[in-house]
């Protein structure tokens, strides 16, 4: 599938949150069920995503003027932290979350980060190979609050 994607940074000018917070949860449906515990995304409220776009470098997908996904880096010692990477589930499969991705690298290049790092949860197993087939690398497997078991794992993409 091609599409004619648009990646843009959200910046003071944005005021799409409700249409970004309706992608992030239809994006993260699939996962209701299926993790536990439930993601985090079920915790976001407008104020909290307007703050997350705040603190972090937020990046959106738009095709013909829709929001198709999303993307939150943050800034740690040692990486650039990816989080909250979202693809419409009509749009999925036709690379954005790899143009995501790429965006990820040019920031962190730019901010003197040698990695990119970020968390899946155990059960996605779709998602350990996806990261996998574009460089990351498992690098813990770690556990909520409360949590005995391994609940996610950590995977980083070193980059030269």
């Amino acid at each position: 599938m091609t599409m004619d994607v648009t990646i843009s940074r959200i910046d003071d000018s944005f005021s799409r949150y409700e249409e970004l917070l309706e992608l992030i949860m239809g994006s993260f449906a699939y996962m209701d069920g299926v993790i536990d515990p439930p993601s985090s995304a079920h915790r976001l409220t407008l104020a909290s995503l307007k703050d997350k776009a705040k603190d972090e470098i937020g990046l959106v997908a738009e095709v013909e003027g829709r929001l198709v996904g999303c993307a939150f880096l943050r800034l740690e010692p040692d990486f650039l932290y990816v989080g909250k990477l979202a693809v419409a589930p009509e749009a999925q499969g036709s690379g954005i979350g790899g143009r995501f991705l790429a965006e990820a690298e040019a920031i962190a290049h730019d901010l003197g980060k040698p990695a990119l790092r970020l968390e899946t949860r155990i059960e996605l197993t779709g998602n350990h190979r996806r990261f996998g087939a574009w460089g990351f690398v498992r690098t813990a497997e770690k556990s909520h609050a409360g949590y005995e078991r391994p609940t996610y794992i950590e995977m980083q993409k070193r980059l030269s």
